[in-house]
């Protein structure tokens, strides 16, 4: 198929190279404009834009899709269909309606829960057990859209975002594949009107551990929030972020060290097995504690 592709992140690559592996035609790929970062704040395109101009794909970055010309280009390119993951753009109606098949979106939940900006956080937050990908036909609404194919996968219980996010990822690029294979022989299912939910994008203010918190909500903050933005706490007056960790027995005030990195919460502990002290990289439990000195009178805050 003549196949435009829109996404944006790490985690839309691999979509992009099953599509080209599947003998697609992409078209153009659709991705948000390079943005300054590192200390120099030099442009640095994001990840689909560096993978498809390693392909040797066409490239385009609009900063916008509601004008009319950005519509003419995206319309003058015949597509069959548009495949969209994580683009990051609104796609306004003329653009749903130019591929002769509209647009399909991968979507990392189970529809019609976790709509929305950040669904594979929320679902880690929530201590959801499952969840999946639903290809879906894009409509006007916010993930709204009839489904055509979806798979659902548990959630590990020590699994975090970064490890959620790469497996849903892999399972996206299998599912869409054989969406576009199957394309003739799929009937669009409407999604319930039960069980909405919407994975708001995660604001920075939900990211410092409250100690007083039982410890599998904490565990599934530290969890969900893994590795970005980060789950967060306090050490000697210094920022430590939380990488992974397990809820364990233990009892005491909250934020109390009582063993290594076993932390009392207001019902029961969790261990922390991966941290980042401020300015430093992730480091494992045995790593932290042979450089910070820690005793069980410690409080972190």
């Amino acid at each position: 198929m003549r196949v435009v592709f829109m996404g944006t992140p790490d985690f839309s690559v691999p979509v992009l190279d099953a599509l080209v592996e599947a003998g697609h035609d992409i078209c153009a790929v659709y991705c948000q404009p390079p943005r300054r970062a590192g200390r120099g704040k030099k442009e640095r395109p994001t990840p689909v834009h560096a993978r498809a101009e390693a392909l040797g794909l066409p490239v385009r970055t609009p900063t916008s899709l509601r004008n009319d010309q950005a519509q003419a280009e995206f319309a003058a390119l015949n597509a069959d269909i548009a495949v969209v993951v994580a683009y990051g753009l609104i796609l306004p109606q003329p653009i749903l309606d130019a591929p002769n098949h509209g647009c399909l979106n991968i979507h990392a939940s189970l529809l019609p829960r976790w709509r929305g900006a950040a669904p594979i956080h929320r679902a880690i937050m929530a201590g959801d057990a499952e969840t999946g990908i639903c290809i879906m036909q894009m409509e006007a609404g916010l993930d709204t859209g009839p489904v055509l194919l979806r798979e659902a996968t548990s959630i590990g219980k020590t699994e975090t975002t970064g490890d959620l996010h790469d497996r849903l990822s892999q399972m996206g690029a299998r599912l869409i594949v054989r969406a576009l294979a199957e394309l003739p022989d799929l009937t669009p299912e409407p999604q319930p009107e039960t069980g909405v939910t919407y994975a708001d994008k995660i604001d920075k203010s939900e990211a410092r551990v409250d100690w007083t918190r039982p410890a599998t909500e904490i565990d599934r903050l530290i969890r969900g929030l893994s590795p970005f933005p980060g789950a967060w706490t306090t050490l000697h007056g210094k920022r430590l972020k939380l990488i992974r960790s397990r809820v364990v027995a233990g009892s005491g005030e909250p934020g109390q060290v009582i063993a290594a990195l076993t932390i009392c919460c207001g019902e029961g502990a969790v261990e922390l097995l991966q941290v980042q002290p401020e300015g430093r990289g992730i480091q494992q439990q045995k790593e932290f504690l042979n450089g910070t000195q820690i005793t069980k009178d410690t409080v972190l805050a």
